[in-house]
């Protein structure tokens, strides 16, 4: 009797976790990977950067699992809307959450919630095309950007403002962005981040690519940098990383129109403007045994545009044991929140690491199950279907998502790998 098992998200920690499922079952599991929306892949769709198009590569592995026997994705579905966790560990031997982190954490600075203050979700969600944001507002008629963050999505968001129509139009970026791109009037994008240098977490490439773009150049204050001595202390990727910096900290001023600036040492404190971000006032800061300590000394960054890239949270689910103040499910080392209830990838430990590295995760889930001596025999993927049907929910299967992507490819602009369709409504007319 075959195992049944519920994958709640399309994205790569659902198809890790369906990989290791099939690695040490075979034909013996049967694996449902469900996700709210008609397309699957999650964060590789709708986060990697556009033009990072090397990344999304790794989508060709998971259209393996999807297309291997024992599996179905299952799109259009809503997990607490269509079918309740309840319902679902009802229907499966064992049911696995693997959400991702999709939601921004908040800023919770005092006019945080201005119009032109937006998470980074949102924003990366509105230019790669997301059907939840590809209608958001984004104001690019000031000069000046704010980007809260010192990681790689930071870095993303304001490589994208800072790109050139031309070096985006070979991308996959959303056309409705491309547009509002080609007539932004942003000029100054600053990074902005408590602490300094040599605790940031960019990549070598991601800082690296800065200094390559067309129209814009980096720049950061030689002050902000330690010694160079220190560097020697660093690992050797994040010292390379360094050495970037410290390139554009010695490069003369060029006539490139567009400023990415490097604010180091600078921990916001809130937002003004009159109905609107127009300003972020930042506070000077300092290490103190590796904690950014506020020294009083306030400025301001003019700008119409606030980002927020400083987090994200799994979205809470009825009957889920949830920590808040981590902003995950709650579960043991492996994965474990409950008899047959699982988490892994970012609903599990957090949004950290790479995409590959909740390919573990997925392994460690399914070891997990293997202890806790699962027995087949639940209705599976027959009972959901039936559900549904009697709900009236139509779900999607694979064989439309590749009819999704044939359409996709067909509306993409010249050089373009594709067009993504934005709106729910449109997809599901496409399948008829």
């Amino acid at each position: 009797m075959s195992l049944k098992i519920a994958i709640i998200g399309a994205g790569p920690a659902g198809f890790y976790t369906a990989e290791a499922a099939l690695k040490h079952w075979g034909g013996a599991a049967e694996v449902d990977i469900i996700d709210r929306l008609p397309t699957p892949y999650g964060l590789i769709r709708a986060g990697v950067a556009p033009d990072h198009q090397s990344i999304k590569a790794v989508t060709k592995r998971y259209d393996g699992t999807a297309g291997g026997q024992g599996v179905r994705f299952i799109g259009n579905v809503e997990v607490g809307r269509d079918v309740s966790i309840d319902e679902l560990r009802g229907l499966y031997d064992a049911v696995v959450l693997s959400l991702g982190a999709p939601l921004d954490k908040p800023i919770g600075i005092p006019g945080d919630d201005l119009p032109g203050v937006i998470g980074s979700a949102a924003f990366v969600g509105w230019y790669n095309g997301h059907p939840d944001f590809a209608g958001l507002e984004v104001p690019l008629g000031h000069h000046g950007v704010a980007v809260i963050g010192n990681g790689n999505v930071a870095i993303d968001c304001a490589r994208v403002l800072a790109k050139t129509p031309a070096e985006l139009a070979t991308s996959d970026i959303a056309q409705h962005a491309l547009m509002a791109l080609e007539g932004s009037g942003v000029r100054d994008v600053h990074i902005v981040g408590r602490r300094g240098p040599h605790q940031a977490s960019f990549t070598t490439k991601e800082a690296g690519e800065l200094g390559h773009l067309e129209r814009a150049q980096p720049l950061l204050r030689a002050g902000d940098l330690p010694p160079l001595e220190e560097d020697a202390a660093l690992e050797p990727g994040h010292r390379k990383m360094v050495t970037h910096l410290r390139g554009f900290a010695a490069a003369e001023r060029s006539d490139k129109p567009v400023t990415i600036h490097f604010e180091f040492f600078r921990r916001p404190v809130a937002v003004e403007g009159h109905d609107k971000a127009e300003r972020l006032i930042v506070e000077t800061t300092r290490l103190e045994d590796g904690r950014a300590v506020g020294t009083g000394e306030l400025h301001a960054i003019p700008c119409g545009l606030v980002i927020a890239a400083i987090g994200y949270r799994t979205p809470p689910l009825a009957g889920v044991p949830f920590s808040e103040q981590l902003g995950r499910f709650e579960s043991d080392a492996a994965g474990r929140i409950g008899a047959g209830l699982y988490a892994s990838g970012w609903a599990r430990r957090g949004p950290s690491g790479t995409i590959g590295t909740n390919r573990p995760d997925g392994f460690s889930v399914v070891e997990a199950m293997v202890a806790d001596g699962l027995a087949g025999g639940a209705a599976g993927g027959a009972g959901l279907d039936a559900l549904l049907a009697s709900r009236g929910v139509r779900a999607t299967g694979f064989a439309d998502w590749q009819a999704l992507d044939a359409a996709e490819v067909a509306r993409a602009r010249p050089g373009a790998p594709r067009e993504k369709i934005v709106d729910m409504a449109e997809m599901l007319a496409l399948l008829g």
